[in-house]
């Protein structure tokens, strides 16, 4: 938009002065709004390779722009800067683009339709989802968003664990509290066994299910129910949870099918055709040293078994099977060895380890009367996902995810969350949206609307404050595209935290609806609409939703 609009013409001066020059200059926003609307550091980057002192270069670009109605002072400052002013009149053609387009606003091709696998949450299917899994999705499913609204092809995927070590744990801990509701006395826990009262409630769906049938069935064929049923009915809790979230996934990759489909088998027999395993103590493994980690990794233990890389290494053949250009990875902070392992495979095998990407979200602690909320998912002592939305409610839990940069600890306040004050930035931003709807129902009170306005008009636009807003709304596409490509989805909710404040700043000091200056009413109804679509599309884009009154 505007600064892509500068950046051209720069490009355009340099060449029109036959100069040697880089395009890795760059056009931002000053800070100190006394140093103009856009600076740019061109003169800096392509003075040397010109022979120039920068400000000598400047003083051209200074001549030449000087020429051109789209800027209304253009200043030297400092060493070599460029500091632009621009005419009023390019905000306010640009703030018409912001109502005409409404959701499309901010929309680019800068993806270039790369096809992207985004996989996140991905917890194991042995209990309800917790907090950590609630920032996961909050996380993914926002980035998701963004990405394919600067014009990525995102796909989205969980990756369940339904088989191994820790799905036997689970069926084993059904059949105890199954036992224990037909009588049986079970007088201590195995420690690695799941205590949470999810399993009561599922073994006692389970007994109205069958009774006492599963006594008669052989040991295999028990537990085989019990593994079957209690992944069942948890998938199916999970997957309710994240629609109450409102996260969706494209897709749900079952382990238990890789296994039925021979995938993990055929992963084996590439990487030892590949001539990369070997075998030691009874067991095989994986030469990985060789292939940039850090020692080398058990494939197969010594009881036949396979250790958790090999399911994970197959699966990720299959995301690579699917041509994807990039393979994102969203994982916790225990997962940090993870990423050495999977590459080193991919390398052995042959394949891009370049497009294997790994988020990491750092952790997180839940903060309730200002004490740290103790979590357990094997004791049973844990905050779950249902809880969280129960206590804060959805939009709050969202915005209190997304708002923190994800390899930074997250410490969130249960009792701010709930707060319906300025305290709260997720009600701040919402109320925003909420107050501008306000306006306008009073404004169709007053008989007062946009149907006749000429946008001429808007020419009486020329508050310091009004041009910022418009100014601040056209920086969306720039933040959007940043936090794309850096995976960093709080660069919105900072965005949008921002442009709340400044509009209710705004509020605050001007008013809005005049019946004796019609014409500047209507104009600032036309900013407030461009305000009320651009808070919109943060929030949707968030999944975070736009009350109509507060």
């Amino acid at each position: 938009m505007i600064k892509s609009k500068i950046f051209d013409d720069l490009i355009e001066v340099l060449e029109e002065l036959d100069l040697e020059y880089t395009e890795n200059f760059s056009v931002e926003i000053p800070n100190n709004v006394e140093h103009g609307d856009f600076s740019s550091n061109v003169a800096l980057l392509n003075a040397k390779l010109n022979k120039m002192a920068p400000r000598d270069l400047a003083e051209k670009f200074v001549e030449i722009f000087a020429k051109k109605r789209y800027y209304k002072k253009v200043e030297i400052a400092g060493p070599g800067f460029i500091n632009f002013k621009l005419a009023n009149s390019v905000f306010h053609k640009n703030l018409i683009d912001i109502v005409e387009k409404k959701k499309k606003f901010a929309a680019s091709k800068h993806g270039k339709k790369q096809r992207i696998l985004l996989e996140f949450i991905s917890a194991n299917p042995t209990g309800p989802l917790n907090v950590v899994s609630a920032r996961a999705g909050a996380f993914g499913d926002t980035l998701a968003s963004i990405m394919r609204h600067v014009g990525y092809d995102v796909f989205t995927e969980f990756y369940v664990n339904d088989a191994g070590n820790q799905v036997d744990i689970l069926a084993e801990s059904l059949e105890l509290r199954y036992r224990e509701l037909h009588g049986e006395r079970i007088d201590e826990f195995p420690p690695e066994a799941y205590h949470g009262e999810y399993l009561k409630d599922l073994a006692s769906q389970l007994n109205s299910a069958e009774g006492s049938k599963l006594f008669h069935c052989t040991e295999n064929d028990r537990m085989e129910k019990m593994r079957n049923f209690a992944l069942k009915k948890i998938q199916a809790m999970q997957y309710e949870s994240l629609e109450r979230f409102g996260v969706h996934f494209n897709n749900w990759m079952s382990e238990r099918k890789l296994r039925k489909d021979g995938i993990l088998e055929e992963a084996l027999s590439y990487l030892a055709e590949a001539g990369c395993t070997y075998e030691k103590d009874e067991a095989i493994w994986f030469n990985s040293s060789q292939f940039g980690d850090i020692k080398d990794r058990v494939l197969i233990k010594a009881d036949g078994n396979p250790t958790y890389l090999v399911p994970d290494i197959a699966y990720h053949i299959t995301k690579y099977n699917r041509a994807y250009d990039v393979l994102i990875d969203v994982l916790g902070p225990d997962h940090h060895g993870h990423i050495s392992k999977l590459r080193a495979a991919m390398k052995a095998l042959e394949l891009d380890a370049s497009k294997l990407e790994v988020v990491y979200l750092q952790h997180i602690n839940l903060i309730q009367n200002g004490e740290v909320v103790k979590m357990s998912k094997r004791a049973g002592r844990i905050v779950t996902l249902n809880d969280l939305i129960d206590e804060v409610g959805k939009d709050a839990a969202r915005y209190f995810f997304i708002d923190r940069k994800p390899s930074a600890h997250l410490d969130f306040d249960m009792e701010l969350a709930k707060k319906q004050s300025s305290e709260n930035p997720v009600f701040y931003c919402q109320y925003a949206y909420a107050r501008i709807n306000s306006i306008m129902k009073k404004a169709k009170k007053a008989k007062i609307s946009l149907k006749d306005f000429d946008t001429k008009n808007l020419r009486k636009l020329n508050k310091d404050e009004e041009l910022r807003l418009i100014k601040k709304m056209l920086e969306l596409k720039s933040i959007l595209i940043g936090a794309a490509e850096h995976r960093e989805p709080h660069r919105l909710s900072g965005y949008l935290h921002e442009l709340a404040g400044m509009f209710h700043k705004y509020y605050a000091k001007y008013h809005i609806i005049d019946e004796k200056r019609i014409e500047m009413t209507q104009a600032r109804l036309y900013l407030c609409s461009a305000v009320k679509n651009v808070i919109g599309l943060a929030l949707d884009l968030m999944g975070i939703s736009t009350p109509q009154k507060m």
